[in-house]
């Protein structure tokens, strides 16, 4: 399905912010490697978050859930592929793709399939596959891409090293596993560590679930005990800052009295930053209580941000920035390049379709403003991505002519509602048969 955005001159009303998939992924996990029942209140529901749930369940979890929780009986340190699942399916979903290679290494023998190969199926995975091979794993990959064999349950910790200059999940992946070895582990990062915050959610959810992690300050380096297990407990999710950015970037550049609930003041999410860079953008808001609230006119001034706090928010933030008085430079964003698409080249490509005046680095997007609004008229292509897509739609809100965005239905990915929620807005979006 595509997406019509035509040019929507205010926004207004009041709704609530959907639940954090990061945080929905990662209890998830914990609790499925913990012997006994957890309970989690308020979680995601989007594509990520679902294949997690599935491969989960394959793997030998039992999931029980209705409107407001899921109850979650976890399998502990010893997951099983269930007799009817020969292999496991993680979607598009990158981060539940990464993680779980960390766990099927306990396993004899999980396959991996590769069900996206114009988006998932591009991305790399090398750095992780050389670390999981450092604990004693046999993975049969193609070129570090999906199709992915892992042939484990042998694993020994120790000193094991991990590239951190694409992705912060090679990492993480490692982080859920080690406690549950025998041996003590020490993790270090080598190169650079993208996305620190990321990787400080990660933290703060092993934590929770019982798990002693010694972490320098700089995250760069680890002490692991061996022997650990996760407990079972009840969490709590909050609301989603990367899904959140979009609907506050399409206040931000209309004219807009729009609140959005449930966005907590004191969040660990680095995309927290948009409230920030909106409020040195110079739009009206307030957060209190947990409460974003965007009373816009519609005008912004430039900025220069280092998006690697916040790198899912920055294309919500760019697309702000296309309609600010000056010249904003997003820099530090170079591990865009490794997402669903190249999230700066493809992502820039696009942008200038509809009008807008962008420049791309290697690491940098440069944003010459147009406070007038762009052109529009023409159809963008997204690039099954679902940040493009939510970030494009804030472009056409301010479009002088409709744009058309291609294959807008993997919004889902991440954000389900998306549409849903701008139109009750007051958008103007409709969907369209492809």
């Amino acid at each position: 399905m595509d997406m019509l955005v035509k040019p929507t001159t205010e926004l207004k009303g009041d709704i609530q912010a959907l639940s954090s998939k990061n945080y929905t992924t990662r209890y998830l996990l914990v609790a499925a490697l913990a012997e006994g029942t957890s309970t989690i209140y308020y979680p995601a529901h989007s594509e990520d978050s679902d294949a997690m749930r599935r491969c989960l369940q394959d793997l030998g979890a039992i999931l029980v859930e209705d409107d407001a929780k899921i109850e979650l009986t976890g399998f502990g340190s010893t997951p099983r592929l269930q007799p009817a699942s020969k292999e496991l399916n993680v979607g598009n979903a990158g981060a539940v793709l990464r993680f779980l290679m960390g766990i099927a290494s306990l396993l004899p023998e999980v396959h991996f399939v590769n069900t996206y190969p114009e988006s998932l199926g591009k991305r790399p995975h090398d750095d992780l596959i050389v670390a999981l091979q450092q604990l004693g794993a046999d993975i049969e990959h193609r070129e570090g891409r999906l199709p992915i064999a892992i042939r484990g349950g042998q694993l020994k910790g120790g000193h094991i090293k991990v590239s951190g200059n694409i992705s912060s999940q090679y990492l993480s992946s490692l982080l859920f596993l080690l406690p549950l070895l025998k041996e003590d582990s020490v993790v270090e990062v080598t190169d650079d560590l993208k996305s620190k915050v990321v990787v400080g959610q990660t933290l703060e959810v092993i934590r929770e679930a019982g798990i002693t992690i010694e972490a320098s300050e700089d995250l760069m380096h680890y002490r692991i005990p061996g022997g650990q297990q996760y407990t079972a407990r009840t969490y709590y999710v909050q609301g989603d800052y990367p899904g959140s950015a979009a609907v506050l970037a399409a206040a931000a550049v209309t004219h807009s009295d729009v609140t959005l609930r449930g966005l907590t003041v004191d969040s660990k999410q680095g995309e927290r930053a948009i409230v920030d860079v909106l409020r040195m953008m110079n739009v009206p808001l307030t957060h209190e209580d947990n409460v974003v609230r965007v009373q816009s006119a519609g005008k912004l001034t430039a900025l220069e941000f280092d998006g690697d706090v916040a790198t899912d928010a920055v294309l919500a933030m760019v697309a702000a920035a296309v309609f600010a008085e000056g010249t904003s430079r997003f820099y530090n964003v170079e591990n865009l390049r490794y997402k669903e698409c190249d999230r700066i080249t493809d992502y820039v490509n696009e942008l200038r379709k509809a009008g807008a005046h962008v420049e791309e680095r290697q690491a940098e997007i440069i944003v010459h403003g147009r406070p007038e609004g762009v052109e529009g008229g023409v159809e963008i292509n997204a690039h099954y991505d679902h940040r493009v897509i939510m970030a494009l739609t804030v472009v056409g809100l301010r479009a002088k002519q409709p744009i058309r965005i291609k294959d807008a239905h993997h919004v889902a990915k991440s954000y389900p509602q998306y549409f849903d929620h701008l139109l009750a807005l007051g958008a103007q979006v409709e969907w369209i048969e492809a």
